[in-house]
């Protein structure tokens, strides 16, 4: 890793002339740091949704299983790993002026249990190979809450707010559409084709290695030092401060409202394929096409997404994605043929992908510097904590009732979550306020 601190700054340097200091050097390294961004998310993105697109691991573990409940508590578990994480992550971090090396350390971590997926499936048979998916879905989901705290902080730090949207959506375009071809093969040539005696596996192991090529790039990312960070803080201590952090700023408390209950609305997500193959048959081919028309269309919409989150905000990015999310829904359940859930998959992509750049950039918006570790990982920590009770939740009940119960109740808290957005405010539109009040002489 290649960083590199400001010359100017010592401890006489007053506060003013330390955050122009800070912002030159923002502004110097932003090509570099904007590459490097990109490079990085390209091939995590072409990596990861492989493994995180409601296609190839959902149908794995029924394959394996045979049982609805299985899928929504193996899913469950990963995202209580993210929510057990999150918090602890922000302490490891919200006192270092630098924190790169943690990124690369979980990041590491992270795809090490991608690699163990692949190997699992190649080794394993079985209840065996299944008891081993779980485990490694959990940690994967314990280093990736740890993960998206650190390198979302990082991002707040090397890229400015009006050039994030641009990056998010350029970076998620390029990555979609290499994971839309390469999803696309996973399914027809290796799934399809039990490719080296297990084609989930080897589709797994394509996921690692597209993603640890990817975190080398980092390595030429320049992280500015923090101007000001907190005092290290214990765990408990932190779980302690949530409700003061709440009831201060009411306007991240109704984004952390809405981004939860958007995050509930997931629980129907493991059994979109599912649901789809009882009428259309789940085999490699079809894995394919409905993985190529998720990915492919969240790829496209990303452009869109970072477009409108640039000029007008991450509030509108949200309120459009989420209820283009909640109408797909509604036509997956309605469809009876290949390319009917063709074109509900399609829908799906887009809408899931703009709420996904929303929830995951807006809460960097909030805050100081110095909060916005704890202000990430609050967030997310509820968001992956209704991420964990949905699929657990939905897996109960589309055993005992079928999928459209499961379906119903997703599309009613996204409802909910979209109403609870409408009562907030763009913070940019408030800091603008702000900003002309201060400078009125009256």
């Amino acid at each position: 890793m290649t960083t590199k601190a400001a010359p100017e700054l010592d401890a006489t340097t007053g506060a003013d002339d330390r955050q122009a200091v800070y912002d030159a050097q923002v502004a110097r390294d932003l090509p570099r740091n904007y590459a490097a961004n990109l490079v990085h998310g390209f091939l995590g993105v072409t990596g990861f949704r492989l493994v995180t697109a409601p296609t190839f691991v959902p149908a794995y573990i029924y394959l394996l299983s045979q049982s609805n409940l299985t899928v929504g508590l193996a899913l469950a578990g990963q995202s209580l790993g993210m929510a057990l994480s999150s918090i602890w992550s922000a302490t490891l971090i919200e006192h270092r002026k630098r924190v790169m090396p943690v990124v690369f350390g979980v990041g590491w971590l992270m795809r090490a249990q991608v690699l163990g997926l692949a190997l699992s499936g190649f080794l394993l048979d079985g209840d065996a190979a299944l008891v081993a998916v779980c485990v490694f879905l959990a940690l994967f989901g314990f280093f990736w809450g740890m993960q998206a705290v650190s390198f979302n902080f990082v991002m707040a730090k090397v890229i400015p707010a009006k050039r994030r949207g641009e990056l998010a959506g350029m970076r998620n375009f390029l990555g979609g559409l290499s994971a839309s071809v390469v999803a696309y093969f996973g399914g027809k040539h290796l799934v399809e084709a039990n490719a080296f005696g297990n084609g989930y596996a080897s589709t797994f192991m394509v996921a690692f290695i597209l993603t640890s090529v990817g975190i080398s790039a980092l390595s030429f990312l320049r992280e500015p030092e923090s101007l000001a960070v907190r005092a290290a803080s214990s765990l408990m201590q932190r779980l302690r401060d949530i409700p003061a952090i709440l009831r201060r700023d009411r306007q991240f408390t109704r984004f952390f409202i809405a981004r939860a209950l958007a995050a509930l609305g997931m629980m129907a997500a493991p059994f979109y394929a599912i649901h789809a193959g009882k009428f259309v048959g789940l085999d490699g081919a079809t894995l394919g096409y409905l993985s190529l028309s998720f990915l492919l269309t969240q790829t496209v919409s990303n452009l869109a997404w970072g477009r409108i989150a640039d000029r007008r905000g991450y509030r509108l990015v949200f309120l459009l994605s989420v209820g283009l999310w909640l109408v797909s829904t509604l036509a997956l359940m309605a469809s009876h043929s290949l390319t009917l859930f063709i074109i509900a998959f399609c829908g799906l992509g887009a809408g899931i992908g703009g709420y996904l750049i929303a929830s995951q950039n807006f809460v960097l918006e909030f805050g100081s510097q110095q909060e916005l570790p704890m202000l990430i990982a609050v967030s997310d920590t509820a968001s992956h904590l209704m991420m964990a009770i949905g699929p657990l939740l939905g897996g109960v009940l589309a055993h005992a009732y079928g999928f459209a119960l499961v379906f119903w109740i997703a599309v009613a808290v996204k409802a909910v979550s979209l109403v609870a957005m409408l009562r907030m405010r763009e913070p940019r539109a408030a800091a603008g306020d702000a900003a002309g009040m201060s400078s009125d002489p009256g």
